[in-house]
């Protein structure tokens, strides 16, 4: 299976939406919260170019948003970029 960042924060309710996606998959992933951490922060926009969450990664590439992920789901791309 593939290796899964999303960088999210606790209180945003897209990264709550990705995340139970993901979940529904049974997908592993990592989950970097940024909250009130200013270099988790600092590294997700140097990564992404982005500021809002979530962002996805799925080995190393990013994918971007909880939206990017939704139409890769609905193109049926995402499977096999988890390898799933």
């Amino acid at each position: 299976m593939a290796e899964v960042v999303i960088y999210t924060k606790s209180y945003c309710p897209f990264s709550k939406e990705t995340k139970e996606m993901l979940d529904k998959k049974g997908v592993e992933y990592m989950e970097l919260v940024i909250d009130d951490n200013k270099m988790l922060a600092a590294e997700m926009e140097a990564k992404s170019g982005r500021t809002d969450t979530p962002q996805v990664f799925i080995n190393g590439e990013r994918i971007g948003s909880g939206d990017d992920l939704k139409a890769l789901e609905s193109e049926g791309e995402l499977d096999k970029l988890l390898n799933v």
